[in-house]
């Protein structure tokens, strides 16, 4: 029968949790399956007891189970911890070799994993991959499908580790079917729906690739290295330059020089750069130059907890850098929105001159979903008032005084024209002032962009019936937690509805004052402390909120948590 299945698979650093997970994922993808899984690792190389949850069922799924059916336990640690969340119908996979005298309510599959590896493939470094085959295999996923991802994933090594990971795993799949439990039942069955295995920061890369980003810079910091790895790796056949910086303040100029020369670029980091890099926002703002900077957003202050998920950057970077300017910030909640946003920075950022800010988590950020392969064809490009060659006016003046607020721009070296531009105040034509005419003349021409923004800003979306008594209010990621929140609540009787933000600023006031008038409670979810969503929709509306349910201890929101918070709050 087919089933919702929650996999955990979990260790310590070093001991191929993330292999047995990826080759899980991409087995029931290949089914057919929709699957969502997401990782919780501690800040340290090896050691510690991370886990890697896979969730997996017939229709789409969005967010984490509470509770754990299939246990892979790759330590005493994981055992120990984690036992007692798997389900009474549940099982638990661990090396009977190596862990003994576990007692558990659930179903027990003690494996020899190791000695498995050894006499299947030669070496016990594969027992990663029986705990694969074997959890594969109790829930009845061909072995064919598992084959395909171990000849894909394992090609590179050559033919001879291909073949001794296939007779691993399929020496784990046979034993899982000849110990199955007394009355298990619980399978997937294969379906012939294609999708594609996504994670949140590949789809930002994607994103930016499709966009027609032509240089991107980094620092690497958790959670946003894997944006840069990604692009590293696809550079040379996509025409992209990558540069990893001495720091992020150095990778933010060199993107803006990119830009300035006509690139499309970006930077991608954490909090703890976005603090280096105000200043060159600030810079990027008075020389009108299109940026993109994705916050892969974590829990600070400080270095905080460096591989955890928090929603607390928002009010950061709404205000980051001195002076008042124009800016964008977009928070994608789904890998299909990480993609869509980051095509829109571009975009938008080119259209107006003006850094964007692209908001991840951690949570999304390293969470795979199947998801279906977006239309490339139909990708618009938007690079606003940028002059063609040979059609540059005389007496061209970068900083020009326009209705819209947004310059023609030229590129320099590239066409007829003195591009002159400072990060001081300047005149029309780029060259330093001190008066107070043109330095409120040029203040007020770049807030004019903020009007035309305003409208370029999408309403939220919204997610359950019409008519529904209470709005469940969120943001970026918590967007898949809250839609499955919604379903369990609708199916107890509950009127509810989530209305859930991308577009955050600049803060679409009147569209979402008409949207939200018409509901009686208001509940705002956040990963944050402060509930920053709740406190930016009073001061820019006038709005309250009736309760907030916050999360902040660096870990994602359940669906089957935040219905019950839910319950709890309406009484």
């Amino acid at each position: 029968m087919s089933d919702d299945i929650t996999f955990r698979i979990t260790g310590e650093a070093g001991q191929g949790m993330q292999s047995i997970g990826k080759i899980i994922c991409k087995a029931l993808a290949k089914g057919g399956i929709e699957v969502f899984a997401n990782q919780d690792y501690e800040s340290r190389i090896r050691g510690g007891c991370n886990h890697f949850d896979i969730r997996a069922r017939d229709w789409p799924v969005y967010g984490p189970a509470d509770e754990v059916d299939i246990l892979v336990a790759l330590s005493r640690e994981g055992v120990r911890r984690h036992l007692p969340s798997v389900a009474p119908d549940g099982a638990v996979i661990f090396d009977s070799d190596q862990i003994k005298n576990v007692s558990a309510k659930c179903n027990v599959l003690a494996a020899p994993l190791e000695r498995i590896a050894k006499k299947a493939g030669g070496s016990a470094v594969m027992s990663n991959t029986v705990g694969a085959g074997v959890a594969l295999g109790l829930i009845g996923c061909e072995i064919t499908l598992v084959n395909q991802v171990l000849r894909s994933q394992f090609r590179s090594k050559g033919k001879e580790v291909v073949d001794a990971n296939l007779a691993v795993a399929r020496a784990g799949h046979d034993y899982a079917r000849a110990h199955t439990p007394d009355g298990w039942d619980r399978r997937m069955d294969r379906r012939s729906v294609k999708h594609l295995l996504m994670r949140g920061n590949d789809a930002i890369a994607v994103g930016a690739i499709t966009a027609g980003c032509k240089f991107a810079s980094a620092y690497p910091m958790t959670p946003s290295t894997s944006i840069s790895e990604y692009l590293a790796m696809h550079a040379d056949k996509c025409g992209l330059v990558f540069e990893q910086a001495e720091d992020e303040i150095s990778a933010l100029i060199m993107a803006q020089g990119a830009a300035t020369a006509g690139a499309r670029a970006m930077v991608a980091t954490s909090g703890g750069g976005i603090a280096l890099m105000v200043e060159g926002v600030s810079l990027a703002a008075a020389t009108e130059t299109p940026i993109v900077i994705i916050d892969a957003m974590r829990p600070g202050p400080a270095t905080g907890l460096p591989t955890r998920t928090e929603q607390a950057d928002l009010e950061f970077v709404i205000h980051a850098g001195h002076g008042e300017f124009a800016r964008v910030v977009l928070a994608p909640g789904t890998a299909e929105q990480a993609f869509e946003c980051t095509l829109r920075a571009f975009n938008l950022a080119e259209a107006y001159q003006i850094p964007v800010f692209v908001l991840t988590d951690q949570h999304l950020a390293d969470q795979y979903r199947t998801v279906e392969a977006p239309e490339l064809a139909e990708v618009p490009i938007n690079r606003g008032a940028l002059l063609p060659p040979g059609e540059v006016p005389e007496g061209y003046a970068r900083h020009a005084i326009t209705r819209s607020g947004v310059s023609p721009r030229a590129l320099p070296g590239k066409q007829e024209a003195l591009v002159v531009t400072a990060g001081d105040e300047h005149d029309e034509r780029g060259f330093m002032i001190e008066a107070a005419k043109p330095r409120v003349a040029q203040v007020d021409k770049r807030l004019r962009k903020v009007r035309a923004l305003v409208r370029e800003m999408g309403r939220p979306s919204v997610y359950g019936p019409r008519g529904a008594d209470i709005g469940l209010l969120c943001w970026g990621s918590t967007y898949g937690a809250c839609r499955e929140a919604i379903d369990l609540l609708r199916r107890d009787g509950y009127s509810v509805a989530m209305v859930h933000f991308t577009d955050l600023w600049p803060f679409p006031a009147r569209a979402v004052e008409s949207l939200l008038s018409r509901y009686l409670r208001l509940i705002d979810v956040e990963g944050n402390a402060t509930a920053q969503l709740a406190h930016l929709l009073r001061a820019e509306t006038g709005m309250s909120v009736d309760a907030t349910i916050l999360r902040y201890d660096g870990r994602p929101f359940s669906p089957s948590a935040i219905a019950k918070r839910v319950k709890e709050e309406i009484g």
